[in-house]
Formats: structure tokens, sequence, C-alpha cells
């Protein structure tokens, strides 16, 4: 894991070597419910999100993005560092890569791992393709998650939001472990007033039997997660 953050350092001073006028922003953001890949990551209840990105001119960014969680354990915050390059196919094409630390400071019970993607986006569509090692902690086996998302304008300044993953490989199909491959999806609609973008959607998945999370930790039951978010500088959105 400490290589690991050595090749994320190595990366940002890489973009700061070769790129011109970086780009700083930073996003805050409110929402009822930290929803990831169908799952409540702070047990159904409301999570502050914020994060410090620098995107250079070279097509290489680099971040960190933090929140807090409930596991129902001793992680109470999860921080997550991460760098990508991004690269144009054509004016309405381009194709990325990327790698994201998921760490957990200051907590004993869950483990810091790291997850690496592949995407390509067209037009109103995007794909990405995320792969890990040892996914959520050591020894769990590699796991892959495929997923694809698109962005429709609507009247009245509103969008349409769709997604749909498909997590699978072997900690998925470990029994003790993932319980199973399986689907998420979600549909919502965004709205953008003056600098807050405001986001309602629908979220959930395919889980059944022992895989289906009715507690609050973890939820993975279709609920609605409702999110409010403003990346500063204004202005230079």
């Amino acid at each position: 894991m400490n290589r690991f953050r050595q090749l994320l350092a190595a990366g940002v001073l890489c973009g700061v070597a070769v790129g011109a006028q970086a780009q700083l922003s930073s996003t805050i953001t409110a929402t009822s419910d930290y929803d990831f890949r169908g799952f409540s990551q702070s047990a159904k209840d409301p999570a502050l999100q914020a994060s410090l990105d620098y995107a250079f001119s070279n097509g290489f960014a680099v971040g960190a993005w933090a929140s807090n969680v409930d596991f129902d354990n001793d992680a109470d915050v999860e921080v997550d560092y991460y760098a990508s390059f991004t690269r144009a196919i054509n004016d309405a094409a381009s194709w990325s890569l990327g790698a994201t630390l998921y760490s957990y400071p200051g907590s004993d019970d869950v483990e810091d791992y790291p997850e690496f993607y592949a995407g390509v986006e067209v037009g109103k569509f995007s794909f990405k393709q995320w792969y890990s090692d040892n996914y959520l902690k050591a020894d769990a086996g590699s796991a892959y998650y495929t997923e694809g998302n698109a962005t429709f304008e609507l009247p009245h300044d509103l969008s349409l939001l769709l997604h749909a993953g498909y997590s699978w490989g072997d900690f998925w199909k470990d029994d003790s472990a993932g319980g199973g491959e399986l689907i998420d999806y979600s549909v919502g609609l965004g709205y953008t007033v003056g600098n807050f973008d405001l986001n309602l959607k629908w979220t959930g998945t395919d889980a059944s039997g022992d895989q289906k999370i009715t507690d609050d930790v973890g939820n993975n039951e279709g609920r609605i997660v409702f999110t409010v978010a403003t990346t500063l500088p204004w202005g230079k959105k």
C-alpha cells in the first residue's frame, strides 16, 4: 500500500512538472445518503463531502475527496486519493485512465485498498471498467466493476441522469464476501440553480436473499437520494 501511495505521489509530481496553468477547484456536497454502487456508506444518514482537485492542461488531474461514513465499526471518515489522465479522440469522444486509493484514517477495522480504471466518453454516454486486485481488504480476491452512465438534457433546464453498474470477479463469487455478482442502477433528475447543482435519484440493486441488506448499515434496497453540490471558485465551473 505504501508503494501505491508513492506511485500516486510520483504521478502528481510528473503532472506538476509537465502541466501548465493548473486549475484548482473544490466541490462541496451535501447528500441525504452516501451511495456507492447501490450500497449506503452512511447507514442511510446524511453525509457531508468535499474534494480538492488539480487539473492540468496536459490532461493530467489529481485530487482528494472526503466523506463521513458509518459501517457500524470504528471507521468514521473516508478519504480517497486519485489521479487520472484524459485524452481527446475527437470533438465528441475521449478516453481516460485513472487510479483511486480508498482510505479510512484512524480505523483498525477497515483496510485501505486501490482501484484502477479505463474509460471512454462518447457524446452523452460514458463507460468505465474498474479493477482491484484485493477489493475492500487484503486477500479478499480481485473484483471488477463495469459501469455505464448517460446524461440527457430535458426542458426547463432539467437533465435526465442514468446509471447502471455490474460488480463481478472473484470477490463477488465468494459467498462469504460479496455473495454473488450484482447489478446496481439509478435514475435521476439534475437541476442547476445559480452555482448549485441539485440531484434527485432513485438507486437500488438486484440483490435478493442473503445478499439483500435491509438494515441501515450497508443498505442496498431501492431508495431515494437527494444531493446538493457546488464547485468553487464560482464562475469557473
